[in-house]
């Protein structure tokens, strides 16, 4: 089992497609937590890393890792502050934004989701290296699914802690930036910067730990490669992710406010217009597509989340 090749000192909460997947770090002079989940399970998050500091007879916690600001890796955030008095680490660029918490800057408004706010204490500066429980991890940019998102190596153990850079079976979506623009390009060059790297186990933000990294990077060029030929394919995907994962939090949710929260959410109206849609017949169509694609379905004027 991959999982197998962990060393001491780090554990692994895999929490599926809702939740990011929490690493958890434990040392005499650390222990800190890599990525939190989403708000709407952050009480798990919190019992998770109690069950942990009890079984190893640890102080507590004393810091925050994200690798990225989506709400599904910091939601979490603000309730290990307030259980803990952790200190909060994030990558450097989202200072300004999360200072001011600005949700022009930060993604949650953009994207129609939620994150409570919270304060950092420090930055994670690409080139740098951090202490993690009982290791030194280097500090990598991994520009593509988000321009600030870093990924995490470990030199002695060749472990990665991947994000959303890099999965099993594919990578993250690559959303459209602000400005409009795509990041392709940046995606596909973290993968460069992961490919050449000496790495035995990779740590992803969703789904298990694997060590076959050459399969992983050749499916993350192919699907890449695939999005990138036609963006309008990167936009059909990106639309039904949104709406996917909002459905995972409602689960049900009646189709009049599920047209209302597409219709308010700012990321939708690019999306809309890449597919050469009036806002209206994007509404209209963006849970039908869902439901063809056998992630959803309609019951009494309702869409209902299918696992």
């Amino acid at each position: 089992m991959p999982s197998q090749l962990l060393p001491p000192g780090i554990e692994v909460f895999e929490r599926g497609w809702f939740s990011s997947n929490n690493i958890f770090n434990f040392g005499e002079a650390d222990v800190s937590i890599v990525d939190t989940g989403y708000c709407a399970h952050q009480n798990l998050t919190v019992d998770l890393v109690k069950l942990s500091i009890k079984n190893h007879h640890l102080l507590g916690l004393n810091k925050v890792v994200n690798t990225h600001l989506h709400s599904d890796h910091c939601g979490g955030n603000a309730a290990l502050i307030e259980e803990f008095h952790c200190d909060v680490f994030i990558p450097n660029g989202e200072d300004k934004a999360v200072k001011n918490w600005d949700m022009d800057l930060l993604s949650y408004k953009n994207l129609g989701q939620d994150c409570p706010q919270f304060m950092y204490q420090g930055l994670l500066i690409p080139g740098q290296e951090i202490l993690l429980g009982r290791y030194q991890w280097e500090i990598l940019a991994s520009p593509g699914h988000d321009q600030h998102s870093i990924v995490l190596y470990q030199n002695e153990y060749q472990l990665l802690i991947s994000a959303d850079a890099l999965w099993e079976k594919g990578i993250g979506v690559i959303f459209p930036e602000p400005r409009g623009e795509i990041c392709f390009e940046e995606a596909s060059n973290t993968l460069d910067l992961i490919e050449g790297r000496q790495i035995k186990l990779v740590i992803p933000g969703h789904g298990k730990p694997f060590s076959d990294v050459g399969s992983a990077i050749s499916t993350a060029r192919s699907r890449l490669d695939y999005f990138a030929a036609n963006p309008k394919r990167n936009a059909r995907h990106t639309a039904k992710v949104l709406l996917k994962y909002k459905l995972l939090d409602w689960r049900t949710q009646e189709l009049d406010k599920v047209s209302q929260w597409i219709s308010c959410t700012p990321v939708f109206f690019a999306l809309a217009r890449r597919l050469d849609m009036q806002l209206p017949e994007f509404i209209d169509w963006l849970p039908k597509v869902l439901v063809e694609s056998g992630v959803a379905k309609l019951e009494n004027n309702h869409l209902i989340n299918v696992f």
